[in-house]
């Protein structure tokens, strides 16, 4: 591989303008696909094969009026006198004239008023799904009673849960600190201006063409966020990793278009194996057989896949047009002094020398962050999580305090029979079983269709959407209905929708992580032909992932130092979370890896002590795996700055992995655990070994570069 890899990079240095060219081509095609075709997102979850999925299909069979999206417009009094119809009846009027509205109910017919009579529920009935109100419905749906006059109206509903996360000025932030860092590392505008405009280039190809797909195929809102924040990350560290190589090569007095092709071969290697990890993790998502989480894979896959690209080609070439200038001043006049011994190789002969120590103490302190996660809850996040100020926040407050969480979270039993006597007899049996399950506070009374044949429910719970009190009614009803002769009868609703996607996320877990686990002892073993080095890397991931769990559970869930972060109301964790989480941090922690133990195994085969390997390969390492992890947090970071609870979450629990994996367990536990196994960590059994493909990924077959010293010495320019 890496001498493949190495006639492409001496190619794209020496045909740079033709590479150039083609990248800048293929920007303008999929910019004019993304603004052509670009289409909606929608924050729906389905999930085909539920009983809530299931029981969507008939009521929009049985009862089509009722397939559109819908809203609620929550009215209180301003002061502590009870509404009238007289007060009411304008809004009611006013939200009937909204643009693609069927129908708005009267709350004083439908007796959706308080009982003291203070609060009342406008149910809004749109023509068309959530996901196809635009933004002009939208937002003559939030003007109505603006001018209304000793009334608190807020807006709530389906239609407000359906506004995509907005990305803006917080991703700059992250992308800001990493050109900070790219700066302090390689002490050149050129190199740092060059590695960060060449990751944005791949993602905004990336960007583009997942926009441009958006038109033909339904997104979730959170899958164009989740793609850049990981083209991002990916982008900027896979240039870095090469773009230092090469600068490494420079400095050595190598010709520039021998460097290119060498750090290509080389770093590009890794980078190429790092890519690959995240991809088939992140496309393994599909497995699972949930399509949002399935689309959020294979999206944040392409987008990884096209930094890889980007960094091999794109990246020679730009190489050769910034010349001698991505080296230091002081490097380019052949002035520079012999460089200090850095702080990696002092940090690895302090943690080779105290080992056991340093094991005993990261291990218990990542095992203590991970004892939260024994607590952990998963649920789709409701509006009682949106940020404060958000018409659904307030509509959900407001809704709460008038009739109690319940009201928020309403579900629906849907109940079909071959005839009407039967439908008749059925509804009446089950509303006074789902009357006596604790947790439920009120029935309403059954409304039948046409032919009388099937009939709605609507159940109000105690306990809002995502408190365990409403999901063990969830599973009591079901039980309860199940005995109902004559008719089926199948709970659905947001909350019940919202419990079946956690159920099968967490039932998925498990089977993913094993495929995960297995997926890195296999590659990692193809890597550095060893069985212990992958047994530690994926028990260092292991570590990674609980701990990292742990700590987002104690903030997210628990609630502490949430306000440092922005989390005003506690709750539980967002339920695609921790199986997303797995298959993003799996790639990144490889890519630590890689970076530093085949550095490690480079100067074990060329005759070093396995004690002095593990020295050297942190010392060597160390700057770039932590400029890369201050990168990847910064990105990530940012992404925390977003009101959107769903981002909120992925970016904290990203930034804290990438930390953990990256300072605690690669550059602490691992060094440790390699000076610790000595030789043993590179044994291999000779059948396996002989069975092994050699991937190669040192660049041991590359051709041998042999520099006089006095030539490595002189400036570096362009050939």
């Amino acid at each position: 591989m890496a001498a493949s890899l190495y006639r492409l990079g001496r190619f794209c240095f020496h045909r740079r303008g033709r590479v150039l060219a083609v990248w800048l081509l293929l920007l303008a095609v999929l910019g004019g696909a993304a603004a052509l075709f670009h289409g909606p997102t929608s924050n729906a979850f389905t999930m085909p094969g539920t009983e809530s999925y299931r029981a969507m299909d008939t009521l929009e069979r049985e009862f089509p009026q009722a397939g559109g999206g819908t809203g609620t417009i929550v009215v209180a009094s301003a002061d502590d006198a009870p509404l009238t119809p007289k007060k009411v009846a304008p809004l009611v009027a006013e939200a009937a004239k909204v643009p693609g509205v069927m129908a708005a109910l009267d709350p004083f017919q439908v007796q959706a008023v308080s009982q003291d009579g203070r609060y009342a529920l406008i149910n809004v009935q749109f023509e068309t799904t959530a996901q196809e109100v635009t933004a002009a419905q939208r937002e003559a749906f939030t003007a109505v009673g603006e001018a209304a006059e000793g009334l608190r109206v807020e807006y709530g509903g389906e239609v407000m849960g359906s506004e995509m996360a907005e990305m803006g000025s917080t991703e700059i932030i992250g992308v800001a600190v990493a050109a900070v860092v790219l700066l302090v590392t390689f002490g050149s505008l050129v190199a740092a201006g060059m590695t960060l405009a060449n990751a944005l280039v791949g993602v905004a190809a990336g960007m583009a063409g997942l926009f441009a797909l958006s038109g033909l195929v339904e997104l979730n809102s959170t899958v164009p966020v989740l793609a850049l924040m990981l083209g991002l990350a990916v982008g900027i560290d896979y240039s870095l990793f090469i773009t230092s190589r090469y600068r490494q090569y420079l400095a050595e007095g190598v010709e520039p278009r021998e460097a290119a092709g060498r750090a290509t071969g080389t770093a590009g290697s890794a980078v190429v194996f790092a890519g690959v990890t995240v991809v088939i993790a992140l496309a393994g998502l599909s497995v699972v057989g949930i399509p949002f989480l399935t689309a959020m894979g294979l999206a944040a896959a392409g987008t990884v896949a096209l930094a890889v690209v980007v960094a091999l080609t794109l990246l020679p070439a730009v190489l050769g047009f910034a010349g001698p200038r991505v080296l230091h001043r002081r490097d380019r006049k052949g002035s520079a002094k012999e460089p200090k011994e850095g702080f990696g190789f002092r940090w690895g002969r302090l943690v080779t020398r105290f080992r056991v120590p340093v094991l005993l103490v990261g291990v218990l302190a990542l095992g203590g962050l991970a004892v939260p996660v024994m607590d952990m809850r998963l649920a789709l996040p409701d509006a009682s999580t949106a940020a404060e100020g958000t018409h659904a926040r307030d509509a959900y407050d407001l809704t709460s305090e008038g009739f109690g969480p319940g009201f928020n979270g309403r579900l629906v039993a849907v109940l079909t029979a071959d005839d009407k006597a039967a439908a008749a007899s059925a509804a009446e049996e089950a509303t006074r079983l789902i009357q006596g399950v604790d947790g439920v506070l009120a029935v309403a009374p059954a409304q039948f269709n046409a032919d009388g044949t099937a009939a709605l429910l609507a159940v109000i719970p105690k306990a809002g959407p995502t408190d365990a009190t409403t999901e063990d009614a969830v599973h009591a009803i079901r039980a309860k209905v199940a005995d109902i002769t004559g008719a089926d009868v199948a709970l659905t609703g947001v909350t019940a929708i919202g419990i079946d996607v956690s159920q099968k996320l967490s039932d998925a877990l498990p089977v993913y992580l094993l495929l995960v686990v297995g997926l890195s002892l296999l590659l990692l073993m193809l890597v550095f032909r060893s069985i212990l080095v992958p047994l530690k890397a994926t028990l260092g991931f292991l570590l990674t992932v609980g701990s990292t769990f742990g700590i987002t559970v104690a903030v997210f869930q628990q609630g502490h130092l949430a306000s440092l972060i922005g989390v005003d109301t506690p709750g539980p964790l967002v339920s695609f979370l921790p199986i997303l989480l797995i298959g993003i941090l799996f790639g990144l922690a490889m890519d630590y890896e890689v970076f530093l133990v085949s550095r490690m195994r480079e100067d074990y085969v060329h005759g070093d002590t396995p004690r002095q390997a593990t020295v050297n390969g942190l010392g060597h390492n160390a700057r770039v795996v932590t400029a890369a992890a201050l990168i990847m947090m910064s990105v990530f970071g940012g992404f925390v700055l977003i009101p959107d609870p769903i981002i909120k979450s992925i970016g904290f629990a990203l930034a804290v992995g990438v930390f953990i994996d990256a300072f605690v367990v690669r550059m602490t536990l691992v060094p440790a655990v390699m000076s610790l196994l000595g030789k043993a960590a590179w044994w291999l059994p000779k059948a396996v070994d002989k069975a092994l493909p050699d991937l190669d990924v040192e660049g041991a077959r590359l051709p041998s570069t042999d520099v006089p010293a006095a030539e490595a010495r002189t400036p570096v320019g362009v050939g």
